[in-house]
C-alpha cells in the first residue's frame, strides 16, 4: 500500500524530544520562544504565539480582533470545518459565499456577492486551500473598500507564496497549523502570525488563561499554550520545510505531466503563486467507482470534504447556513486526493500515474 500520508520524523527531532524530557520543563517555555522567533523570522513577521492546534489560534485571532456575539464573519464553505468554528466560538456568525472553480478556493465575486448581502460584516477568513494561496490582491481590495479585517487561515499551506510574498503575511493575522499529515509537524499544535501588537498582545494573554502575570487574570482566557515537547519537534521540522516542499512541488510536477486520463481533472496553480502541495487533489465524474480502483491497487487516497461546512448537522440551526453553494457542493462530490507527501520513492509516483492513466 503507498499511503496517502507519512509523517517524517528523524533523529534529530528526537534527540530535540530527548533533550526536553531531560530538561524537565515539558509546559510551555523556552523551547516555545524559539519555535516562536524561528517560525515569525521565516515569515518575516513582527509577532508569532505558539498555540495548542490551528483551531485554537483561529478562535484567538477572532477574539483578538474584537469579533463577538451579533457579528458576522464571511468565509468558504469549502475547508475543515474549524475555520467557521472559530467563529462560533467566538459568538459571531459564519456567512459562506461560495468558491471559485479553478482554484477551489474562495472566489472574490462570491466575496463581492456576501459583502453586499450582509454589508454589517466585520471580518473575512480566506482559507489558502490544499497549499494554494487564494486570489489575495482582490480579496484585499474588497476587504478594504468594506472595512472588512482580514484573517488568513494558512493550515495548509506553509511556505506558499502569493506574487512573491508568503502567505500569513498578507492579512491582519494569520493562523497555521502542525498536525500530522501538514507539511510540517508538532505532533500538534498552531502559530499565529501578526504585526499587529494589539492582537499579538491580546492573544498572548487569552491563550495564556487570561494572564499577563502569573495568577493576575485580566480576562477570561484559555489553556491554549503550545508545550515545549511539541515546540521541540518543531524547530526541527522548520528546518526541513524548504525541502520537504521541494519534494511535493516535484511530485506534483511528475503527476501534471504524467497524467493523461481524460477522465481525471487535475488541480491548477497559477504562475504568480507558490502551490505547497499540502494536497494533490483530483476532480473525478465518479469518485467510488475510482476509490475503489485505488484500493484495489493499494494506493491510499483522501476525500477532502465530502460536506461542506453549512451542510454540517451541527450548523442546521443557523441561518445563514440556508443558502446554497453550488461550486463547493460540486466539488464535495467529486474531489479525491492521492498521495504527494515527500517520502514518495520515484517508483510509488510512477506507479500511481501508471494505476491512475489505466483508469475507466
Amino acid at each position: 500500500m503507498i499511503p496517502h500520508v507519512k509523517v517524517q520524523l528523524g533523529k534529530e527531532e528526537e534527540d530535540r524530544v530527548i533533550e526536553v524530557l531531560r530538561s524537565g520543563m515539558l509546559a510551555a517555555g523556552s523551547y516555545v520562544q524559539e519555535f516562536e522567533d524561528e517560525f515569525k523570522r521565516c515569515h518575516d513577521s513582527q509577532y508569532g504565539i505558539a498555540t495548542s492546534s490551528a483551531t485554537t489560534a483561529l478562535h484567538v485571532i477572532v477574539e483578538a480582533m474584537g469579533i463577538g456575539a451579533g457579528d458576522k464573519v464571511i468565509t468558504t464553505p469549502y475547508s475543515f470545518i474549524a475555520t467557521s468554528n472559530a467563529i462560533l466560538h467566538a459568538g459571531a456568525t459564519p456567512v459562506f459565499a461560495d468558491i471559485d472553480p479553478v482554484t477551489y478556493n474562495l472566489s472574490p465575486t462570491a466575496l463581492e456577492r456576501a459583502v453586499k448581502d450582509h454589508p454589517e460584516a466585520k471580518a473575512v477568513i480566506v482559507v489558502h486551500l490544499f497549499g494554494l494561496p487564494a486570489d489575495m490582491d482582490e480579496i484585499l481590495e474588497i476587504a478594504n473598500k468594506n472595512n472588512l479585517l482580514v484573517l488568513e487561515d494558512c493550515a495548509q499551506a506553509h511556505g506558499a507564496m502569493y506574487r512573491g510574498k508568503k502567505v500569513g503575511t498578507l492579512g491582519r493575522a494569520s493562523a497555521f497549523s502542525f498536525y500530522p499529515s501538514k507539511n510540517i509537524t508538532c505532533g500538534e499544535g498552531g502559530m499565529v502570525l501578526t504585526d499587529d501588537p494589539v492582537i499579538e498582545e491580546k492573544i498572548r494573554i487569552l491563550v495564556n488563561q487570561g494572564q499577563r502575570r502569573r495568577y493576575y487574570h485580566e480576562m477570561v482566557g484559555y489553556n491554549y499554550r503550545m508545550t515545549n515537547i511539541h515546540a521541540a519537534i518543531g524547530l526541527e521540522q522548520l528546518k526541513k520545510l524548504d525541502l520537504y516542499n521541494q519534494k511535493r512541488i516535484e511530485n506534483a510536477k511528475f503527476y501534471d505531466d504524467h497524467i493523461v486520463n481524460p477522465c481525471i481533472q487535475k488541480p491548477v496553480s497559477p504562475s504568480d503563486r507558490k502551490h505547497v502541495y499540502h494536497q494533490y487533489t483530483l476532480k473525478v465524474t465518479n469518485r467510488d467507482a475510482l476509490t475503489a480502483y485505488l484500493d484495489a491497487n493499494g494506493i491510499g487516497y483522501g476525500i477532502h470534504y465530502p460536506l461542506i461546512m453549512p451542510a454540517q448537522p451541527a450548523y442546521k440551526d443557523i441561518a445563514t447556513c440556508s443558502g446554497t453553494w453550488p461550486v463547493a457542493e460540486d466539488l464535495a462530490n467529486c474531489c479525491v486526493s492521492i498521495p504527494v507527501h515527500p517520502a514518495l520513492s520515484q517508483s510509488d509516483v510512477t506507479t500511481i500515474v501508471e494505476v491512475l492513466n489505466h483508469y475507466r
